[in-house]
């Protein structure tokens, strides 16, 4: 007799190292660009950013269990959050939006990654643990190189680097096409 688990599961990352509350979300797709109207989050007081772009990943699964053999059923999708993302007109142009949309997209790469580990992976009786500890361990490697990417770009600013990280993310996302 078989045994039908289903676990959803949501995180969002604000990319400013605090989580957020669950929220309709946008899903990302490779033809949707991100436009300031996007960002319908209010600026926190004090803020030094220009922009935040609160983006992340969720899943779902379900898992047949029979003899010990798991066969798993899932999605994992790579959301923007509107609410909870928002920008300084004064400051911000089409270089910082350019910069914001790359963290949605980033955050795509990394839901690519997690189905890719998931079809790899063979589980065990304890899939939900399993599923759970892979799903940890991908936010830990999006939230490194989120970080990376702001601290190579400076937030931005040095726009060599960002045109370099454009082209880095736009073929890898090409390659998983």
């Amino acid at each position: 007799m078989g045994k039908i688990i289903t676990i959803g599961c949501l995180l969002i990352l604000g990319f400013l190292g605090f989580g957020q509350e669950i929220e309709e979300g946008i899903l990302w797709d490779s033809n949707l660009r991100l436009t300031w109207d996007n960002f319908k989050g209010k600026v926190p007081p004090s803020s030094v950013p220009a922009a935040t772009t609160a983006s992340g990943i969720s899943y779902t699964y379900s898992a047949n269990l029979l003899h010990h053999e798991v066969r798993l059923d899932y999605q994992v999708n790579a959301y923007f959050y509107p609410n909870e993302s928002w920008y300084k007109p004064e400051v911000c142009d089409e270089n910082t939006l350019s910069h914001e949309q790359l963290h949605f997209d980033i955050s795509e790469l990394f839901a690519q990654k997690m189905r890719d580990r998931l079809d790899r992976t063979s589980f065990s009786d304890d899939v939900k643990a399993e599923i759970r500890k892979i799903y940890q361990e991908i936010l830990q490697e999006l939230q490194d190189y989120q970080d990376k990417y702001d601290w190579e770009t400076n937030f931005s600013r040095n726009r060599e680097k960002q045109a370099e990280w454009n082209q880095k993310i736009a073929k890898a996302l090409r390659e998983k096409e």
